[in-house]
């Protein structure tokens, strides 16, 4: 077994334009001084990462690397969520997604979707450089809008949306695996991968990639009422991407998991501060250190109730509180001895 590595930290809801969290610099002390050991780098904040510099220069990964590290940091993952999401965009989402896009891309779907490809593949090279062995990204989605469908769906929308999004995504995977480096993806509602079932179709259409994996965070699933334990006994091979998050899901008469439309505070269904929802932790870290799961352990922040600041700071202790050191011997292996044929014989008569 593994020890889960960490507690590392997911900037992409931290980083912004006043100290400290505008520069990486700043980001990393912060960080250090509040006890995480590692940082998740969305690849959108180009005054954190510049992926073209890193996809061309061993230099620039280097230099980048070594800051991260000045300040007893590790670099997790990087993240396209934004870049990931736009390979495959639906145009019932087109204007509303074009907000993720440089504005040379915009109003241009076709355009857009080749350079999100691109993007995403430069990010495989700059991971490759840094060393990683993940990426964490989204699948994007061309059949969200049928998830439940009226009227019924036609036959074959479904498979022929698999093909596709596999035709977009498998030149992504098969660079990653020049890079050596897995494409995490956060199983999400909006996108096309949403579940175990979603995934095991792209898997399949995939011819089962050794690259596509996934990125587990136990919060989506609470919101959409999967059994999350029981998915990593399911998927435990494939979970190669760990995002530590927490959420609630309150019953309510007048509401289900889709929320009625309502702000945050008020769905049935809402993210939470580490330790303030329903998530079993415990449970979580001790199925993937069982199944000897080699991940970090990222908090990703999005809790609607309590501050950032105080979410980032309760954050690092509460992972540390959940990481199990793996067990090196078993409990009951008193003596340590290599068996005795002659004696296990006289213990069974024979």
């Amino acid at each position: 077994m593994k020890t889960i590595k960490g507690p590392a930290i997911f900037l992409a809801q931290f980083a912004g334009s006043e100290a400290p969290f505008n520069t990486l610099d700043n980001l990393c002390k912060w960080s250090a001084d509040l006890g995480y050991k590692g940082i998740q780098i969305p690849t959108w904040e180009t005054g954190l990462i510049d992926i073209e510099k890193a996809a061309e220069s061993q230099t620039y990964c280097d230099d980048l690397k070594g800051k991260v590290n000045s300040y007893g940091l590790e670099i997790t993952e990087l993240s396209t969520h934004l870049q990931g999401q736009l390979v495959a965009v639906n145009p019932a989402y087109d204007t509303m997604f074009d907000g993720f896009a440089p504005d040379a891309y915009k109003n241009n779907p076709k355009a857009r979707t080749e350079w999100a490809i691109d993007f995403v593949k430069k990010s495989g090279t700059a991971s490759g450089r840094l060393g990683l062995k993940s990426h964490a990204t989204f699948s994007g989605a061309l059949l969200w809008h049928t998830v439940y469908p009226w009227p019924q769906r036609p036959q074959g929308l479904v498979e022929m949306g698999f093909e596709e999004l596999a035709k977009r995504w498998l030149p992504i995977l098969n660079h990653f695996d020049e890079q050596g480096v897995d494409v995490c993806y956060e199983l999400h509602p909006g996108e096309d991968l949403h579940d175990g079932v979603t995934f095991e179709r792209f898997l399949e259409a995939t011819g089962n990639h050794q690259r596509a994996n996934i990125l587990y965070d136990p919060s989506h699933f609470v919101l959409q009422q999967l059994d999350y334990l029981k998915f990593i006994d399911y998927y435990h091979e494939r979970i190669k991407s760990f995002h530590v998050k927490d959420a609630e899901f309150n019953m309510s008469g007048k509401q289900g998991v889709y929320g009625g439309y309502s702000d945050w505070q008020d769905r049935a269904g809402r993210f939470r501060s580490l330790g303030d929802g329903q998530v079993d932790f415990k449970s979580i870290f001790t199925k993937l250190t069982k199944y000897d799961c080699d991940v970090w352990a990222v908090m990703e922040w999005e809790c609607c109730i309590k501050s950032s600041d105080q979410g980032a700071r309760e954050g690092a202790p509460f992972i540390q509180k959940h990481i199990i050191e793996a067990a090196e011997r078993s409990f009951d292996d008193f003596a340590g001895a290599k068996p005795d044929e002659a004696y296990l014989k006289s213990i069974l008569g024979i």
